[in-house]
């Protein structure tokens, strides 16, 4: 086979965007606040409180004020690393506490299932955090999904809709370009990746096309052996 690996979008691909502006959002901003202010002596946490004053250009800002700049920060999608980070912990708690389990379509669920059953090797690469990303899958309602993967990867990488992002993926994974699958609901994602030589399938699951890719409805369709 042509393709050894495939690499996977979540939001809007393996699972609902809703999820996480209807279920993931609402309960880091109920949460966090009380998550901060409570483990904010603890090294993992206030490293991220000391990243946020940083960020902010706010270096005396109080326990207090750093929470409102978290707060604002969710409420504008802010892609900031800290703020992914202490999510992903208040997230952890939830998913610990069975309040939340993660979202992925049945159809991916299935395909993901078989992939790895004949032998490609399995990646995710999301704005989210990559213990946001292990979470999702590991909690999710079809049960643990982590064994199927292989690795994760974050804008650590290097933002989404960036060629060399792509780039550092296929060498970090050790395989050539053109020997990975990436799949993906954003047509910028599609073509930063096609631009550095991977095959591309969009995800149109409400129907219509991503310009310039091979698009599908579900993981159902895809046939990663015609790659």
């Amino acid at each position: 086979m042509s393709i050894k690996a495939i690499l996977t979008d979540i939001e809007g691909t393996t699972s609902a965007v809703s999820f996480v502006f209807d279920v993931l959002f609402p309960y880091a901003r109920e949460h966090l606040p009380a998550y901060v202010s409570k483990h904010a002596a603890e090294p993992a946490v206030a490293a991220q409180i000391e990243a946020v004053r940083s960020e902010s250009g706010e270096p005396d800002a109080s326990i207090e004020r750093v929470v409102e700049i978290l707060l604002a920060w969710i409420a504008a999608d802010r892609k900031a690393t800290s703020l992914k980070a202490l999510q992903g912990m208040v997230w952890a708690e939830g998913y610990r506490a069975g309040q939340i389990k993660g979202h992925v379509y049945p159809d991916a669920v299935d395909a993901l299932h078989r992939w790895h059953e004949q032998g490609y090797a399995l990646y995710v690469y999301s704005s989210g955090s990559i213990q946001a990303q292990k979470l999702i899958f590991g909690c999710a309602e079809a049960g643990d999904l982590t064994p199927l993967f292989s690795g994760y990867f974050d804008t650590g990488s290097g933002h989404k809709r960036e060629v060399e992002s792509y780039r550092r993926i296929a060498e970090s994974i050790g395989l050539r370009a053109d020997k990975i699958l990436f799949l993906s609901d954003v047509v910028e994602e599609l073509d930063a990746a096609r631009q550095a030589g991977m095959h591309t399938c969009g995800l149109a699951r409400e129907g219509g096309e991503l310009t310039g890719h091979e698009s599908v409805r579900s993981f159902a369709a895809i046939a990663p052996a015609r790659y």
